[in-house]
């Protein structure tokens, strides 16, 4: 089993070039305000689903951008429903209910490539004028001829046969985390390594934002209590406040750079 494992970290590794231009692809359609939408049935819907809610208190992502669809509903995040992989209906129902169009990306997750459900759901988007990302295990299926941008990974057999929680399931883990990451990082989400967006909703996370001022400004705790007040808990704007901007420069900065802090760093400090 744990060599099954290693398989599914060199089939990762060999779909880097696929995960990358998937990324490419999608990051300007989420620039120009479009939504992220996670489509998938049984185990590869459960990561699928993951992924995305994982984006809201890690990258701030917009709730209202983003779809998370799994086959028989929210039910099936903890429990077997039965025949919900094969409602082709319900599927176009869900893409036509969430007006789907072109400024949107979808990415479907099948171990198999040919789930009825996850496949109605890309051909649907698709046909909306989305951007598709089909995942898959199986080469040359259905999912991987017809998205976009397939990212397949070489899996092989599974240890325990049938079992795509294993080998499969931790390849799509993965290459769901490096797509969606590399997304993140790309809109400006994150900043040498740090998680400059993360939501502080305990009191671990709101020491964790004022670590994270303290090591990019080199302030007192104070300072930074301050700043961080100052800009409505928002790190960005807390690091151009103490780096001298006043708070309509430093909103205006971000905005011009959307939202990548890097740029209106160097120019505080310019000035």
């Amino acid at each position: 089993m744990i060599g099954g494992q290693f398989a599914a970290v060199a089939a990762v590794r060999a779909s880097l070039p696929a995960i990358e231009r998937a990324a490419l692809a999608i990051e300007p359609r989420l620039l120009a305000d479009g939504r992220l939408i996670y489509v998938g049935a049984g185990t590869s819907g459960r990561l699928a689903v993951q992924d995305g809610a994982e984006l809201m208190p890690t990258f701030a992502w917009p709730q209202h951008r983003l779809i998370l669809l799994i086959a028989g509903g929210e039910k099936a995040m903890t429990q077997a429903v039965e025949g919900a992989e094969d409602q082709v209906g319900y599927a176009i129902e869900e893409i036509r209910r969430h007006a789907v169009s072109a400024g949107d990306s979808l990415v479907a997750v099948a171990a198999s490539g040919t789930t009825p459900f996850t496949l109605a759901c890309l051909r649907q988007a698709k046909g909306c004028g989305a951007l598709t990302i089909g995942i898959a295990n199986n080469r040359g299926t259905a999912l991987l001829r017809e998205a976009d941008h397939p990212i397949f990974l070489d899996t092989g057999a599974e240890p325990i046969a049938g079992s795509t929680r294993m080998n499969a399931g931790t390849a799509q883990r993965m290459t769901l985390t490096l797509l969606s990451t590399l997304l993140m990082i790309r809109l400006g989400r994150v900043y040498r390594g740090l998680m400059v967006e993360v939501q502080a909703t305990n009191v671990k996370l709101l020491k964790r934002k004022k670590d994270m001022l303290r090591y990019l400004s080199g302030k007192s705790e104070p300072e930074v209590h301050e700043a961080l007040v100052r800009a409505d808990g928002s790190v960005k704007v807390a690091v151009l406040l103490l780096e001298g901007c006043d708070l309509w420069t430093a909103e205006a900065l971000l905005r011009r750079t959307n939202g990548r802090l890097r740029a209106p760093i160097d120019l505080a400090k310019a000035h």
